[in-house]
């Protein structure tokens, strides 16, 4: 172990050492060593003064000095200050011009002294070194001292033992410690609270390989801010003479701790940004409410949290409004919960599409009941109960390790409808402002495409519920038909459609069949189906002929402010084996028969109800037992990339096929025909004929 070495690992005083290899400053100056007798001649010559002054050493001595160097004009000063330094013996330093040997005259800084030897002989000492390289010298210290004292950047020299030699007083201001202190002490012992074991490798390190570090981050604290943490940038180079000897290290400090921060808030406002706008794009993709949750939770993991659920107001979700009262619990409906990889914390939440009453006390209830976000960023073991909704609970959020907790409400136009509840285990930092900053600005974009979700799924919801109402319950099998018929509502639109269909048995064994579609969507078209599926009920019982039947709708549709509906009505005679029908515009039914292919019946089209003035028709069909007739509207067969005629093509190859189940044929046919882009509802009834007992 190196002298330092030991010093720095024990504090320890170094032993002494033996000759150590001398510095290179006088060789830079180039001293020169000249001894003249009480006379004035030159009696010693040392090699400097043959390289400054150009004479060798046998030409040299025995020589006056002041001929062989001096021009003549100077030689009586010259003379005088020599005799004075020699009566005196008081010192004379200076610069003087002096004649080189080739004939240049050189300014030579000069330091003259009288010796006396043990005989009492006297003799003058000059050391001379050349001006301009003094000069030189001095103005680099003088530069070198100026920019250490007033430099605002911490300095400091440390010797090989790693003890301080100086620093100046940037250095003082920063560690709080006067100069003086510093000297001949470690850093461990002037700045107990920084890491010293961090530090010192460092130094080491540099002392032994020479290769510097630069810019290091050091955290820590100060007697100069003992409260208040500060990073500092922390540069060491080693420092060495002109012949290599190593002296220490020189070390510079620059306290970045404000431009620090301010680059750690300029990145987590570029990270928020980044997060709200993939939040923008990914959350509210639908208006579906559980996909909008499930979304809002795939951003907040992992980009906030290791665990996070969504939880909205019970009532809320059933488009009621909820205020809570200090001692009323929350019932909370989960619609969804995300947790990242290695944890078991999601054990503990409430699996998505549950409704749970969370107590007064819980920190959760707390949040929707003030619409104010709550931030536990250090959990122990008395907040679990807190935050867990049971016992149970707060074991299974101790065994996964959270240790910090987040919950910010879901409001959106004024209207709290939930919280955000997010949970760290694996990720060590604790939820701090930033995060709270990130997690309400989710929470605020997120609410509204949630609240958009949950009023668009109550409309449709009430519409569908009005709709299906109005839809017929009839029997499978009438007086010579089977009967198969499915309503399916449209996927993806804003509200429901106005489809319908009816089985409606008549006298002497008839049975009419209806399948309608009215135009728009809605509530009213919903409204509007069941007022003309009434009217359709009452016509169709006074038994009259369906082009007639048609007439009287169209003249109802026309009352009801100027809606427009489409229809085919159908009226199976199983003694007389034959259907009567008449079309409002409709697209055609399809008729199946054994051993025939499918057809389309060729029906006058007619127009649609509500439209008024035209006049309908009848047409009679034969419908054999066994025969099958096909009503649909258009949302089975209608898409955006295919033509009409292309769609009623593959519903006829559809039923050209073995006889099967009734309702086997309506899955089917839902399934293959009833296009994903097609955003229309679907009504379809198919009867087949059956032989009378």
């Amino acid at each position: 172990m190196s002298p330092a070495e030991a010093s720095a690992a024990g504090g320890e005083e170094p032993a002494a050492r033996g000759p150590v290899r001398p510095g290179g400053l006088l060789d830079v100056l180039g001293v020169a060593s000249v001894v003249l007798d009480a006379k004035g001649r030159i009696v010693l010559w040392s090699p400097q003064a043959e390289e400054l002054f150009g004479y060798p050493a046998a030409e040299a001595l025995g020589q006056y000095a002041a001929r062989l160097m001096v021009d003549e004009s100077h030689i009586e000063l010259v003379g005088k200050l020599f005799s004075e330094v020699m009566r005196t013996g008081q010192s004379w330093a200076g610069g003087f011009p002096i004649r080189h040997k080739d004939g240049t005259t050189h300014v030579v800084e000069f330091r003259n002294m009288r010796l006396m030897d043990d005989n009492g002989d006297v003799f003058a000492l000059g050391l001379a070194a050349d001006q301009s390289t003094v000069r030189r010298l001095e103005q680099d210290v003088a530069l070198s001292e100026r920019i250490v004292k007033q430099s605002p950047i911490g300095l400091a020299v440390l010797d090989t033992n790693l003890r301080f030699v100086s620093v100046n007083p940037a250095m003082e201001r920063m560690n709080g410690v006067p100069a003086g202190a510093h000297v001949g002490r470690t850093v461990r012992e002037v700045l107990p609270s920084l890491d010293a074991d961090e530090l010192e490798p460092a130094y080491l390190r540099v002392l032994r390989t020479g290769e510097p570090v630069i810019d290091e981050p050091v955290v820590g604290r100060t007697p100069a801010d003992p409260d208040e943490e500060h990073i500092w940038a922390v540069s060491v180079y080693r420092l060495e003479d002109a012949l290599g000897n190593v002296l220490g290290v020189a070390t510079s400090v620059v306290d970045i701790t404000e431009p620090y921060r301010a680059g750690v808030e300029a990145e987590n406002a570029r990270r928020r940004l980044a997060v709200i706008a993939d939040a923008s794009a990914r959350i509210g993709t639908t208006l579906d409410l559980e996909r909008t949750a499930r979304e809002l939770a795939d951003v907040a993991v992992p980009e906030l949290a290791d665990v996070a659920s969504v939880n909205l107001l019970d009532t809320v979700v059933e488009g009621r409004r909820s205020t809570l009262g200090p001692a009323e619990p929350a019932v909370l409906r989960a619609l969804a919960v995300r947790a990242g990889p290695g944890t078991d914390a999601a054990r503990a939440a409430e699996t998505p599409g549950t409704v749970a009453r969370w107590a007064p006390d819980r920190l959760i209830t707390g949040c929707v009941r003030t619409g104010e976000a709550v931030v536990v960023p250090r959990v122990r073991e008395a907040d679990l109960a807190r935050i867990a909704r049971s016992p149970e609970g707060a074991v299974l959020l101790a065994r996964a390790g959270v240790h910090s907790y987040l919950a910010v409400p879901l409001i959106a136009r004024g209207e709290v409808l939930g919280a955000l509840d997010l949970r760290r285990t694996r990720r060590p930092a604790p939820f701090d402002d930033d995060d709270l900053l990130l997690a309400r600005e989710l929470a605020a974009r997120a609410a509204v495409q949630i609240d958009n979700a949950r009023w668009y799924q109550n409309a449709r919801t009430t519409a569908l519920t009005l709709q299906r109402s109005l839809l017929p319950t009839h029997p499978r099998v009438t007086t010579g038909l089977e009967v198969a018929s499915r309503y399916q509502p449209a996927g993806a639109t804003v509200e429901v459609g106005g489809d319908w269909f009816d089985v409606i048995p008549l006298e002497g064994g008839r049975t009419a069949l209806v399948v309608g579609d009215v135009m728009g969507s809605g509530i009213n078209a919903a409204a509007t189906m069941g007022r003309l599926r009434t009217a359709t009920t009452t016509l169709a019982s006074l038994g009259l002929d369906p082009a007639v039947l048609l007439e009287h709708l169209d003249k109802t549709t026309s009352g009801l402010d100027h809606s427009i509906a489409t229809c085919v009505y159908a009226v199976h005679d199983p003694r007389l084996r034959q259907v009567r029908i008449a079309n409002a515009g409709h697209l055609p039914p399809a008729r199946v028969r054994p051993g025939r292919p499918p057809e389309l019946l060729d029906l006058p089209t007619g127009v649609p109800l509500g439209v008024g003035g035209v006049p309908f028709a009848t047409t009679t069909v034969d419908f054999e037992p066994g025969d099958e007739l096909v009503l649909y509207t258009d949302g089975l067969v209608e898409t955006r990339s295919h033509s009409l005629d292309e769609r009623l093509a593959a519903l006829l190859a559809l039923l050209d096929a073995p006889a099967r189940p009734l309702e086997e044929t309506c899955d089917r046919l839902l399934r293959e025909l009833h296009h994903p882009d097609n955003h229309d509802d679907v009504a379809l009834l198919i009867a087949r004929a059956q032989k009378l007992p």
